[in-house]
């Protein structure tokens, strides 16, 4: 185990798997340069720079230059700066590369990685700060991972890219300096597969990508209350681990749904969906959701800061869902 940031764990799968499989390439705009927040740096001085690809700002064009690399038998990953910027790539994601293995019978794979990187953090503003996960989400042939921790970055990047199947690897640009233990060597996650990150029996907290530091707090701070929260990391959101979920409210009768993206239409509107589907018989009151209310990302630091959910709104939620009233 060595202590290493969201971002230098990143860079430290890609490394280790361009040097494991000469067959994947890098693509996307100033990635031979490190790309906007280093995440690529080092890796066309070790691999070259056609394997590590600098590409025209045009999301749509790399895109489908990675898609058809991968009929080609390829294992491309797609660097898109912003998540925002995925909307000019969507026709080539959602109507090619999601649908050519069934449309072509089973006979093309499309090994695709893209990684984007998403979330409130910098006063960036509308255009640079959506969370739009559940977008991807809603689009059968898409895999979509959110990794939470440097370790499960890790872990989740190289599955992402041994996948055979296109998959949208999000990252939040909010965790990339934040650090954790990771494990040396191929450290792979499954895709698919939540994490139980603190155990408890009154509320069940399911918390995405950078909420999961302000569910955990909140957990803290609520437990020197008597209040007992169990935190969930779904860690992949397409295919969603349910049952994870649901053997927990089935335990805690309780449920709150927290999530840094827009509550309407919000990933958490179908992990609620699908718990009351499997479990409303165990509930004792309604399922809670905690999110960004329905407006675009301000600009302003304090208006950004008020706008993104975390502890004291997490807090809130959990007194409220306990409260017998």
């Amino acid at each position: 185990m060595a202590e290493q940031t969201y971002l230098d764990a990143i860079g430290t799968a890609l490394q280790e798997e361009m040097r494991r499989d000469p067959l994947i390439y890098v693509f996307g705009e100033d990635v031979a340069l490190g790309g906007p927040f280093g995440v690529t740096k080092g890796l066309a001085e070790e691999f070259g720079v056609n394997r590590t690809v600098n590409t025209p700002i045009s999301e749509g064009t790399v895109m489908g230059l990675a898609i058809g690399a991968a009929t080609a038998g390829l294992r491309p990953l797609v660097e898109i700066m912003f998540i925002d910027f995925i909307t000019l790539a969507m026709d080539q994601l959602v109507n090619h590369a999601a649908k050519l293995h069934y449309m072509s019978g089973g006979q093309l794979k499309i090994p695709l990685t893209v990684r984007v990187q998403c979330g409130i953090s910098g006063t960036m503003g509308a255009h640079h700060s959506q969370s739009l996960e559940a977008w991807l989400a809603h689009v059968p042939g898409l895999k979509v991972v959110m990794p939470a921790n440097p370790a499960d970055a890790k872990g989740l990047l190289k599955s992402a890219i041994r996948d055979d199947n296109p998959v949208v690897f999000v990252e939040h640009r909010g965790l990339y300096w934040s650090k954790g233990q990771v494990p040396d060597g191929d450290h792979v996650v499954p895709i698919g597969t939540a994490n139980i990150l603190r155990h408890g029996d009154q509320v069940t907290l399911v918390a995405l990508s950078s909420m999961v530091g302000p569910a955990l707090a909140a957990a803290d701070k609520l437990a020197g209350e008597g209040i007992d929260l169990e935190v969930i990391d779904p860690c992949t959101i397409s295919p969603l681990d349910v049952d994870t979920i649901v053997h927990s409210v089935k335990k805690t009768s309780r449920m709150i749904v927290v999530h840094e993206a827009v509550e309407q239409g919000g990933i958490g509107a179908e992990i609620v969906a699908r718990v009351q589907q499997e479990a409303f018989y165990y509930l004792d009151r309604p399922i809670l959701r905690v999110a960004a209310p329905y407006a675009p990302v301000p600009a302003s630091p304090p208006l950004e800061k008020s706008f993104s959910p975390g502890r004291e709104q997490i807090i809130e939620a959990a007194r409220k869902i306990l409260r017998k009233e």
